[in-house]
């Protein structure tokens, strides 16, 4: 019989060793989010909702983005618990093809149909012209961020989570810097070090500091790091098993990551046509303040998938029944942890959003009242739900996330906004109800384990 805490101390030490890093690496992620929301906000609330429109594009592509190297990430996990250097390598190179071609796609479109991608989004003709500047600058990060995104899952995927600590912490570090500059400007007297650009500065800060943390990670990968030690060329290498393989599971997952970003643009598309500009920014403050208090769990929830793929490569699957049921407790505790944090940050929203206007504030408190509540939910049911990832059934969490989004959640969020015409918190509540929802779905799925399933190949039929 399984207990609910394991005994085991080696797996809470490893446990830490990959959350800390992880976890580092993302609230560093959010703090830049949440600083030029708060730079980004003191120029009002046109600057807020073009900046907050013109990313729901971004936000869907990154989205997807991480669905590939996700993809990545379990089945090098799998191979990284058989010690397979070379199918890991491989991966990485199908997951950079993907990741490339989709980001000129987006490109493409951010950049040369500016004006068209913002309309999906709001017909706000001040948030259009607020948001053009900031989305054709910021167009030119989807060709970086893919590649960085699947280097580093690869690099988590073997244990060596501190090299997405030490690029994100130094592209932090300049975004912030740069931000401040190029919002406000900085002037000597009559000499300007750095002109004042508004919005658009927040755009090139992010740019540039993705341009050096990539190139930080570069060099990391192709000339320090010494456990898979890749060369640029052996990134090119093809298999026909594994990317039939990669297909197969992660397909799933990218299109789990497409449904997802689609629920996240139709969401934004529907608070923005609600014909309540406020609601922009609220959802925008409390989506932000979000991402920071839930740091904690989704980093657990990374460094669990990593250490449950390694442990199905190994074969040991009772071992991997009893982790499951501890993290199961622990996403509960941490998502119980997230609801009191998201409290404590009503007392700081008047504080830190002093350029937002009253009726703004008030729908971001309202807003933030909503995610303390389904948070609980989303800490346990998202969580566990991705331990399934690692097994490798990609294909019911999918099913599970199109379902709600689809059948449930948008067409109810519609209905109540643009039918009923619902206030604006219980249309958001709406948005957010799935997460409740799902935990029913969650606690029958992972704790029934038919899901754990051992997906590596052996080199003679890879070779094959």
């Amino acid at each position: 019989m399984q207990k609910l805490f394991v005994k085991d101390k080696a797996f809470y030490r490893l446990l830490l060793t990959l959350a800390v890093p992880i976890m580092l690496k993302n609230l560093i992620t959010t703090s830049i989010s949440l600083a030029d929301n708060v730079m980004v906000a003191s120029l009002g609330d046109s600057a807020v909702n073009g900046a907050t429109t013109a990313n729901l594009l971004t936000n869907f592509l990154f989205t997807v983005l991480m669905g590939i190297s996700g993809s990545v990430s379990v089945l090098c996990t799998q191979y990284w618990g058989k010690r397979d250097l070379k199918s890991i390598k491989t991966l990485a190179g199908i997951g950079l093809r993907f990741s490339i071609g989709l980001g000129l796609i987006g490109f493409t479109m951010a950049f040369f149909f500016t004006e068209f991608s913002l309309k999906l989004f709001t017909n706000d003709a001040a948030t259009i012209a607020s948001g053009i500047g900031y989305m054709k600058i910021i167009s030119w990060t989807y060709l970086l961020i893919g590649i960085t995104d699947v280097l580093v899952a690869c690099m988590n995927s073997v244990e060596n989570v501190k090299i997405g600590l030490a690029v994100s912490t130094t592209a932090a570090v300049l975004n912030v810097i740069l931000n401040y500059c190029l919002i406000f400007g900085v002037r000597f007297g009559t000499f300007v070090l750095f002109p004042k650009c508004g919005i658009n500065g927040a755009a090139i800060a992010t740019l540039i500091s993705r341009i050096v943390e990539l190139t930080i990670l570069f060099v990391y990968v192709f000339i320090m790091d010494k456990k898979l030690r890749i060369r640029p060329h052996q990134l090119l290498a093809y298999s026909g098993v594994l990317t039939r393989d990669f297909l197969k599971y992660g397909l799933p997952i990218m299109g789990g990551g497409m449904i997802w970003a689609l629920n996240v643009s139709v969401q934004g598309t529907i608070i923005g046509k609600l014909g309540v500009p406020e609601a922009i920014s609220a959802s925008s403050v409390a989506g932000t303040l979000f991402n920071l208090v839930t740091v904690i769990t989704f980093s657990v929830s990374a460094a669990a998938g990593i250490i449950i793929g390694k442990t199905i490569g190994q074969g040991d699957k009772e071992k991997v029944k009893q982790y499951v049921i501890t993290l199961e407790v622990l996403f509960l505790l941490l998502g119980l942890l997230t609801g009191a944090l998201l409290l404590c940050t009503l007392l700081v929203i008047p504080v830190v959003y002093k350029g937002l206007s009253d009726a703004a504030l008030a729908m971001s408190r309202q807003f933030v009242l909503v995610l303390a509540v389904t948070g609980i939910g989303t800490s346990y049911q998202a969580n566990s739900l991705s331990l399934l990832k690692a097994g490798g059934d990609t294909r019911f969490v999918f099913l599970n996330d199109t379902f709600w989004v689809v059948c449930v959640v948008l067409p109810s969020a519609a209905l109540a906004g643009y039918v009923f015409h619902a206030p604006a918190w219980l249309v958001f509540a709406l948005m957010k109800g799935d997460q409740i929802y799902k935990c029913a779905v969650a606690v029958v799925k992972v704790n029934r384990f038919k899901w754990i399933k051992n997906i590596t190949r052996d080199n003679t039929e890879i070779s094959g």
